[in-house]
């Protein structure tokens, strides 16, 4: 099967990807069995999510899959904290509930994997005791690491308590010394005993509290650049994110008013935005952090005038909305899918097109039904997390 790849240009041609199953010694020992369909040729992966999803959905038109770098294409990793401070290990808790370092996985970004080693050390010299949720001791919880495709880091460390932030600020310049790429440092602070990797407190280390996120969309003129902040949500494929922008601006290119719902830091609007020198982007998100990331951007884009975003629940705002419906609505929900009450709201809102991304099948041939005054045009599946059987697809609904 043929299957459409990045390449250094602005187009996203339909390349061949050669067979291949990654090569990973902590799959081969029993360590670490997350990428459940390590041991299938990647293709075959492609054309099984493919598979699985036109069964699911019916579509007038399905492009060919995107399919992602098979290694080093994860651009944020969280790991757990285990170990001693002598030896902390950064990777995943095993079945038996003991640490596994993951420093050698070959998923994320060069980046992250060279920066691992380093915030290692740190740790060891800041003598922060990794946390063990059996005995409930310890303080350092999870380091989180996410890398810009021109190589910065935003490293985030989540601990029980606030007193941490002490150590880090006197000795960030120790790890800026070891990562002199690193351009955001922050602590999380999440002192309860469960299974929640954040809290809602984030204390920002450095002085500088976004991550420029460089994404080149062949649709758009230049590349977008996008404001990440600690807390707020962006895939975690940068690659597959692109392709995900381009699918919007190109689907909706006589839409001149877009509402994205769940926004993030803004991606698919301000990918609109950059599209066009007119025309209204809204964009609605619950994260503050998001809203104020995309916010910034839209000002850097000077398209502020042009695009507004607005930190409130998608369903909730939607039901107050006034006045002139636009001509479409980008909507990208967590795993759950929308809400019955969104889906409702849009089957009746007389909205012409609706570009839905999601990252759960299930869930949105459910929602799908769910607007019976609309069918699925045209779709694509983007496979953003390889080695799963996990995938985002996004399609395009118009109203008939």
């Amino acid at each position: 099967m043929l299957l459409a790849t990045k390449t250094a240009h602005r187009s996203l041609p339909v390349q061949p990807v050669t067979s291949q199953i990654l090569d990973c010694h902590y799959f081969q020992a029993g360590e670490c069995r997350s990428c459940t369909e390590l041991l299938t040729p990647y293709p075959q992966q492609i054309d099984a999510k493919n598979k699985r999803v036109h069964e699911l959905i019916e579509a007038g038109q399905w492009d060919e899959p995107f399919a992602s770098r098979p290694q080093a294409f994860r651009n944020k990793v969280k790991l757990v904290v285990t170990g001693t401070v002598r030896q902390p290990q950064l990777g995943i808790l095993g079945d038996d509930g003991r640490g596994v370092d993951l420093r050698d996985c070959p998923l994320p970004t060069p980046g992250i994997r060279g920066a691992i080693p380093a915030i290692a050390r740190f740790i060891t010299a800041c003598r922060l005791e990794p946390y063990s949720p059996a005995t409930n001791i310890g303080v350092l919880k999870y380091v989180i690491i996410t890398e810009s495709d021109d190589g910065e880091l935003m490293v985030r460390f989540v601990a029980r308590r606030r007193g941490v932030q002490g150590v880090l600020f006197k000795r960030q310049a120790e790890l800026r010394t070891m990562l002199p790429n690193i351009r955001v440092i922050s602590l999380n602070v999440q002192p309860e005993h469960k299974a929640v990797i954040e809290g809602s407190e984030e204390i920002l280390i450095t002085e500088s509290d976004v991550l420029p996120m460089y994404l080149d969309i062949p649709a758009l003129p230049e590349p977008l650049t996008l404001n990440l902040r600690p807390q707020s949500f962006f895939q975690t494929n940068t690659d597959a994110a692109a392709t995900l922008y381009h699918n919007a601006v190109t689907w909706l290119k006589n839409a001149d008013n877009v509402w994205d719902l769940y926004c993030g830091v803004g991606g698919f609007a301000l990918a609109l935005a950059a599209a066009r020198t007119h025309g209204r982007m809204v964009g609605v998100e619950t994260s503050e952090q998001a809203i104020q990331a995309a916010s910034q951007t839209a000002k850097q884009m000077e398209c502020a005038d042009r695009v507004q975003f607005i930190a409130d629940d998608a369903t909730a705002w939607a039901a107050r909305a006034e006045g002139e419906m636009p001509d479409a609505v980008v909507v990208n929900p967590p795993r759950r899918g929308l809400s019955a009450e969104l889906c409702q709201w849009l089957n009746d809102s007389g909205v012409s097109q609706v570009v839905y991304s999601s990252c759960n099948p299930e869930t949105l041939a459910r929602d799908i039904a769910r607007m019976p005054d609309y069918k699925v045009t045209r779709g694509q599946v983007v496979d953003m997390f390889p080695h799963t059987k996990h995938c985002e697809v996004i399609v395009l609904l118009t109203r008939f």
